[in-house]
């Protein structure tokens, strides 16, 4: 197993950066577009949220295309069409543009999270998969360090042959997304039983360990892809993922701005603190996908979390020093990041084969309309309040709504304790 994580993880979490980076750089490059191109407020956070809309719409339709393509193809087709796509956001002049190239960006992106959980699945035994997708989806916060240093310093590129500094940013952040599209299709292997880098031993042990994982597993063989969508607690699995999200990308697009605003710092010190919250943000996210693997415990994980969350989000409404505002900010964020190494191990749990992709695209496709309400939610109650407070008691109060889901779902989520004894 360390064999294919040096394989596979520093791939996928390269990729992951990108992909996150992509979706996510408008939040820095508001720093300059929004002057430069008169967008208001309301205007930039319906064309960043506006992404989320395509990106949910096809979610599973795409998955549903790589159960019969393979991962390893479909993965590339993503990420050579959306790092197209996110490039030519460069040349955005009007909001209808704006709108156009981020809806767009969300139907070329849609599908890579899912596409990029079933895949290490299909390679991780369930007793490891909370580590493994920590490790990957480490990648959410780590995208902030790489790109909140990176985005304040294309930002000071600003004139620069002629471009405007967020122009630099999506120039530079979008190309090596199409470069890695194309490695995609000669570096992953499909499928442990092609793993010629593995020693005959090591297939051999990999092979037979993930078949007892198949028929020791709790949910029903051979269920068709589309029954998928019929599962009531896929359904029910997902509005936490959606509720705890929204406060995720109101931090993500609104963030650097609130820290700009509340603290009078400039674009390079903006993306410094920036990277240092996505460090603690790692950090969290992998302490707690250790501790939910070494429990077996799942949905408690989850809810702790989400508790923290919505505690976070009232000391942020109701600090009165902006340091201590800004303090509750970041922890709420480390929260929702460390969410989400116990919670998407439970469509793996509760679904099995093909199914678990359509039905991972179908909770990430609900949990992410979230990208679209968090950013409006925020921008909507900061432009008719004029201040932060409305918006961060709303995402408590749907932060405290997550955590009961989650302690409701104890009992009907089976846990893993059984795969973990027999590795």
């Amino acid at each position: 197993m360390r064999r294919v994580t040096r394989r596979l993880i520093p791939f996928v979490f390269i990729l992951y950066i990108f992909n996150f980076l992509d979706r996510s750089n408008v939040g820095l490059a508001a720093l300059q577009m929004n002057r430069d191109l008169g967008f208001s407020a309301a205007a930039f956070s319906f064309g960043a949220g506006i992404f989320f809309l395509g990106y949910s719409l096809f979610e599973v339709p795409s998955n549903l295309v790589l159960v019969r393509v393979g991962a390893r193809r479909w993965i590339a087709r993503i990420m050579i069409t959306w790092g197209a796509i996110a490039t030519g956001l460069m040349f955005v002049r009007t909001p209808t543009q704006f709108y156009v190239l981020r809806l767009l960006l969300g139907v070329a992106e849609a599908g890579f999270f899912p596409a990029i959980m079933y895949y290490l699945s299909q390679w991780y035994p369930a007793s490891m998969r909370a580590r493994s997708s920590a490790w990957f989806m480490m990648a959410i916060p780590l995208s902030g360090t790489i790109g909140g240093p990176l985005g304040g310093w294309l930002l000071n590129m600003n004139g620069r042959s002629g471009l405007a500094g967020w122009q630099w940013l999506f120039l530079i952040e979008g190309v090596p997304s199409v470069v890695l599209g194309l490695v995609v299709l000669r570096y992953l292997t499909e499928e442990p039983r092609d793993a010629d880098w593995l020693t005959a031993a090591q297939h051999d042990w990999l092979v037979e360990r993930l078949r007892r994982d198949r028929d020791e597993h709790p949910a029903p063989h051979g269920v068709p892809p589309l029954r998928a969508l019929a599962h009531p607690l896929i359904w029910l699995v997902s509005i936490p993922e959606m509720l705890i999200t929204t406060a995720g990308y109101a931090y993500l697009f609104w963030g650097p701005t609130m820290l700009r605003d509340s603290l009078h710092l400039g674009n390079l010190a903006v993306g410094w603190l920036t990277a240092l919250i996505a460090v603690l943000c790692a950090l969290g996210m992998v302490l707690v996908g250790a501790s939910s693997d070494r429990s077996g415990e799942r949905v408690l994980h989850a809810a702790a979390c989400a508790v923290v969350v919505a505690i976070a989000c009232t000391g942020a409404a109701t600090f009165s020093s902006p340091v201590a505002r800004m303090t509750s900010l970041a922890v709420a964020e480390i929260a929702v990041i460390s969410f989400l190494a116990p919670f998407w191990t439970l469509p793996t749990i509760l679904l099995s084969g093909s199914s678990a992709a359509v039905g991972i695209a179908l909770v990430n496709a609900i949990g992410n309309v979230a990208g679209f309400v968090g950013p409006n939610v925020v921008g909507f109650l900061r432009t008719h309040t004029g201040g932060d407070s409305g918006a961060f008691l709303t995402l408590a109060a749907f932060a405290l709504v997550a955590a009961a889901i989650c302690l409701g779902m104890r009992g009907k989520v089976p846990r893993p304790d059984h795969l973990a004894a027999s590795s």
